[in-house]
């Protein structure tokens, strides 16, 4: 199922539907700034499992978490107040964060019981943080790639849209949010605060220079 909305202005109506269906351990879909996503409600076991086999793959695989503050983000990660003072700075934006995980996640993914890491970013698009700030808790998410689609390894790239989607993974996708035309930026940066210090990982679209020391 496909609902069309405004980027800026999503109707509250398909929020609250799309939060009822996270809460019963349902998948949604809609881009971000880096690609499109698949997501659940990380709380929900059901939820969780579908993301994973969705994505065919093992569930000690990290994915990321998604939040709209943090507030949300300290809930399931340590953020000491070193990292909280230069994040500010840049989020929401193209990066993801590594941190300790709390326990109130490390139940839930077997990824982080297994090495007490979150990964967390904090993106700049408007509908995502609107729908974390509808359902109330951050979310688990992975990417949509070309290769899931493409049956020869060197097909032509085509751009991803939610009519596409659907037609692909409509079996599997309890909802498509599709606000129309997207630019994507590329990959997210990455920086790991697990030691205290900010370590760049990978340099993405994201501007590491505030991190690197």
């Amino acid at each position: 199922m496909i609902e069309y909305v405004v980027e800026n202005n999503p109707d509250d109506r398909i929020l609250a539907r799309a939060s009822q269906i996270l809460n019963s351990g349902g998948l949604l879909c809609f881009p971000l700034e880096s690609n499109w996503v698949a997501v659940c409600d990380p709380f929900q076991k059901a939820g969780v499992d579908k993301l994973y086999r969705f994505r065919h793959i093992d569930n000690t695989k990290h994915l990321s978490i998604l939040s709209d503050s943090f507030q949300k983000a300290s809930e399931v990660a340590y953020i000491g107040d070193g990292a909280f003072s230069l994040m500010k700075k840049v989020i929401p934006g193209p990066y993801t964060f590594i941190f300790e995980a709390q326990k109130s996640i490390t139940k839930f993914l077997k990824a982080s019981k297994i090495d007490k890491q979150v990964g967390i970013r904090f993106p700049p698009s408007l509908l995502c943080r609107k729908l974390i700030e509808a359902h109330g808790k951050v979310l688990l998410s992975s990417h949509i790639s070309h290769d899931m689609f493409a049956e020869d390894e060197d097909e032509e790239i085509f751009p991803l849209y939610g009519a596409l989607i659907e037609d692909k993974f409509g079996n599997m996708i309890d909802m498509i949010i599709d606000p129309g035309e997207v630019e994507f930026l590329g990959t997210t940066s990455i920086i790991d605060f697990t030691s205290g210090e900010p370590e760049v990982i990978r340099v993405g679209t994201g501007d590491t220079a505030l991190f690197e020391r």
